[in-house]
């Protein structure tokens, strides 16, 4: 991740053990997080600063997620917002959206998983530029070269032009090599969904990859049930 200037986040929570770790560990990696722990003073909060992304908790003290989002969509249509709740129920998370949600997640979560998800809606967001879309423009991957700009991938025997979605998906996972892709980002980030429809189109994809790359036994790309898919290249 690379960022130009710290990213400020207003983070909602009334919990405050893990309004605290969550604030910890956003800020070890540079995030600018300022914490309330109650709906109104977010909104206050909100109101007397300027902010990047909102991430709230649906049940707090005074004023719920839900209803601050609201406030906030009036103010700003455009901000990032994300839900953390322990609410998983169908109609909990069609609420969220229906006020302006772009992602829900539910409690417990792998702070991992919260991290790769927050960076995924920042750059859909035009917040967040990610390395995999401003300065890496070559990967190497075994003997393959893979030339991002002109989704090109080449070795000493063979040269394949990727289509533009073959090479979104393969530059993501070059961004996140030998770490776990969750299936949900990367059809949220390449299809705009994650429906069953598009699930279903990239795994095709993804078998298209996998066949581009076979010349090379160092090279696989690993469907982690339930989870998402790893490319590992061994050294």
């Amino acid at each position: 991740m690379t960022k130009e200037k710290k990213i400020h986040i207003l983070l909602a929570e009334d919990d405050t053990n893990l309004g605290f770790v969550v604030q910890d560990n956003l800020k070890a990696i540079g995030y600018d997080v300022t914490l309330c722990l109650d709906g109104e003073q977010a909104l206050k909060t909100f109101v007397n600063n300027t902010f990047d992304a909102c991430i709230l908790d649906v049940m707090m003290p005074k004023k719920g997620g839900f209803e601050v989002a609201e406030t906030i969509r009036e103010i700003n249509k455009e901000i990032p917002i994300i839900f953390l709740t322990a609410k998983s129920l169908q109609p909990d998370k069609v609420k969220g959206f229906t006020v302006g949600a772009d992602d829900y997640i539910t409690k417990p979560f792998d702070f991992q998983e919260f991290l790769l998800r927050l960076e995924a809606v920042l750059r859909r967001s035009n917040v967040l530029i990610d390395k995999e879309e401003e300065k890496v423009l070559f990967y190497t991957i075994g003997k393959y070269q893979f030339d991002v700009k002109n989704q090109l991938l080449t070795s000493k025997e063979d040269e394949r032009n990727l289509t533009k979605k073959e090479a979104r998906i393969l530059t993501y996972l070059c961004a996140h090599q030998n770490d776990i892709a969750p299936r949900e980002l990367i059809l949220k980030n390449i299809w705009g969904n994650d429906d069953y429809l598009s699930g279903r189109s990239m795994d095709v994809f993804i078998s298209k990859l996998r066949k581009y790359l076979a010349d090379d036994d160092s090279i696989t790309i690993n469907n982690i049930h339930g989870v998402g898919f790893k490319l590992e290249v061994k050294s």
